[in-house]
């Protein structure tokens, strides 16, 4: 397999773990099967994230073999292209009320997105990969799920899967397999 990804510019001299990053999307997916006790652990990292009350707002909704076609064409046409070699296509919603008082939980995405990165880093330690998708119809996720959407809100797509050979990919999409840079720290942190 050739996926030699250069992460050099992304060299830090703090002394970050390399699982951050290293950590990417790709879009170069092989077919491969999960095994539950796999998707059950990465999950399963997800449900430990910290949340707002404790409330753990986030819903994970993940496709299986018999409901994959359908959760692919809950994507951008822009998305299927190279989602449809992934093994699990899901969406992340969250419920946007507190359970213990009804009120508005003004925390809920942010909490959520706390355990798409647990979700994540979890993936990564399982062999796998995930790619998160704003590119997704919003809509059609909320009535193909049956959610109320006074009460829930999708927040994102998702895969996860087996990295394929990026050249299994067409020079448009293999030309965005670059490791991103990143703001300087100075830039998101500053101490006052």
């Amino acid at each position: 397999m050739t996926n030699e990804l250069d992460f050099s510019a992304r060299s830090t001299n703090t002394g970050v773990d390399s699982q951050f990053i290293e950590r990417w999307s790709p879009r170069a997916f092989q077919t491969h099967t999960i095994s539950d006790d796999v998707m059950r652990r990465i999950m399963d990292a997800a449900r430990w994230s910290p949340s707002c009350f404790n409330a753990q707002p986030w819903r994970f909704y993940t496709s299986t073999e018999s409901t994959f076609n359908e959760f692919l064409a809950l994507l951008v046409e822009a998305n299927q292209v190279w989602a449809k070699d992934t093994s699990i296509i899901g969406f992340l919603v969250a419920q946007q009320h507190f359970e213990h008082n009804g009120k508005a939980n003004a925390y809920a995405e942010f909490d959520s997105g706390a355990a798409w990165m647990a979700m994540s880093l979890q993936a990564r330690l399982e062999g796998l990969y995930t790619h998160g998708m704003g590119g997704i119809k919003a809509d059609e996720v909320a009535k193909y799920l049956a959610l109320d959407t006074q009460k829930h809100k999708v927040l994102m797509g998702f895969t996860i899967g087996k990295l394929a050979d990026l050249h299994t990919l067409d020079d448009e999409q293999r030309s965005k397999e670059v490791p991103n840079q990143r703001k300087e720290l100075s830039e998101v942190w500053q101490t006052r």
